[in-house]
C-alpha cells in the first residue's frame, strides 16, 4: 500500500472531511479524492462513507484507519532515526496538554525547545486530562501532559511538578483584601467550577473528600469547560471559582482578580506527564521527554 495514500485516507477519517484533509495536506480537493478511491480500488472496498460534505470511515474503514495511523508513525519514525543517525534532529512531534498545562506551561517549553531543536516541528492539542489520556492511549499523540493521574493501566505516569489551587474572586469582592478564608466561607458564595474530567476538577474533589465534604455542600452557580472562560465568568460576577495560581497570575498582577487561599483546605496536586506502556517512542519524543523533564527539574528545584 502506498504510504500517501494511507495518509490522505487517514486524514480524511480523522477531520471528516474531504476538503479539510485538503486544506491540511496542501492538496485538491479532487486529488484527495483520487487518492482514496485509488486505495479503495486496490482493496477492493469501500472505506469512507460520503455523507453530504462529511466523510466518516466505513467498517473496513475502522480497521484500516488503526493499521494506516500505526505505519504511517512508524515511517516517521525511521526518517527521525536516520536523522538521528546522521547527527540531525528533525521531524514532527505530537503533544497532547490539560489545559492548565496545555495553555500556561506547555507553550514557554515548546519555545526553548525550538531554539535548541530548530528543525522539530511541534503540534499541540489541548483538552481535559482525562481526553489527552485516552489521545495518548489511541496513538494521537505521542506525549501528554496532565493535571490528573490516568487511571488507564497501558499509559505511564511520571510526576513532572506541583501545583496550587487557590480561590478567585473578582477585584471588588470583599475577600479582595484577604489572604485567607475558610471553607465555610467558601460554601457561602456561588462556585464556578471545570467541568467533570478536568484536572482541577478532580484535585478539587480529592481535597474536599479529604475534608469530609463534597462539592454538593457548596452553591454551584455553574460548570464550564474552559479556565479561561471561567475566569471571564469570575471577572462578570458570577461566581467565584478554585483554579490554578498558574493559570491566573496574569490576572493577580494587573489586579483583575484577587487570588485567596482557604484555611482548612489543601487543594495541591502535580502534573503528570505520560505515555503510553508499550509504544516505543520516537527520537524526537524521547528528546522532548528529556527536555520538558530537566525543564521542570529547575523551576522545582
Amino acid at each position: 500500500m502506498d504510504l500517501r495514500r494511507l495518509e490522505v485516507f487517514a486524514k480524511v477519517a480523522d477531520l471528516g472531511s474531504f476538503s479539510r484533509a485538503a486544506e491540511a495536506l496542501f492538496l485538491t480537493q479532487p486529488t484527495i479524492s483520487e487518492h482514496v478511491r485509488a486505495l479503495e480500488v486496490e482493496l477492493g472496498l469501500s472505506l469512507l462513507d460520503r455523507l453530504g460534505r462529511g466523510a466518516t470511515p466505513t467498517p473496513a474503514g475502522r480497521v484500516l484507519l488503526d493499521y494506516a495511523r500505526r505505519m504511517l508513525k512508524l515511517a516517521e519514525e525511521a526518517r527521525q532515526a536516520i536523522d538521528h543517525f546522521q547527527g540531525r534532529m528533525s521531524g514532527t512531534l505530537l503533544v497532547g496538554g490539560s489545559t492548565i498545562p496545555g495553555e500556561y506551561v506547555l507553550p514557554a517549553m515548546m519555545g526553548q525547545f525550538k531554539v535548541k531543536y530548530p528543525d522539530i516541528a511541534i503540534s499541540l492539542r489541548v483538552g481535559s486530562s482525562r481526553l489527552v489520556s485516552d489521545w495518548v492511549d489511541e496513538g494521537r499523540v505521542e506525549i501528554g501532559v496532565v493535571g490528573a493521574r490516568p487511571a488507564l493501566r497501558s499509559l505511564v505516569a511520571h510526576e513532572l511538578m506541583s501545583d496550587e489551587l487557590v480561590v478567585v474572586v473578582p477585584a471588588g469582592h470583599p475577600w479582595a483584601s484577604r489572604k485567607t478564608v475558610g471553607l465555610a466561607d467558601v460554601r457561602s458564595e456561588p462556585l464556578i467550577v471545570r467541568e467533570p474530567g478536568s484536572g482541577s476538577r478532580e484535585a478539587l474533589e480529592r481535597a474536599l473528600a479529604e475534608a469530609g465534604t463534597d462539592l454538593d455542600a457548596f452553591r454551584l452557580a455553574g460548570e464550564i469547560g474552559s479556565t479561561q472562560a471561567v475566569k471571564q465568568a469570575v471577572r462578570a460576577g458570577v461566581g467565584i471559582t478554585i483554579v490554578s495560581r498558574r493559570a491566573v497570575e496574569d490576572e493577580c498582577r494587573a489586579g483583575l482578580v484577587h487570588c485567596v487561599k482557604v484555611r482548612d483546605l489543601k487543594v495541591a496536586r502535580s502534573f503528570y506527564l505520560i505515555t503510553h506502556r508499550e509504544r516505543t517512542r520516537s527520537p524526537v519524543a524521547e528528546a522532548f521527554v528529556a527536555f520538558v523533564e530537566s525543564q521542570a527539574a529547575e523551576v522545582t528545584s
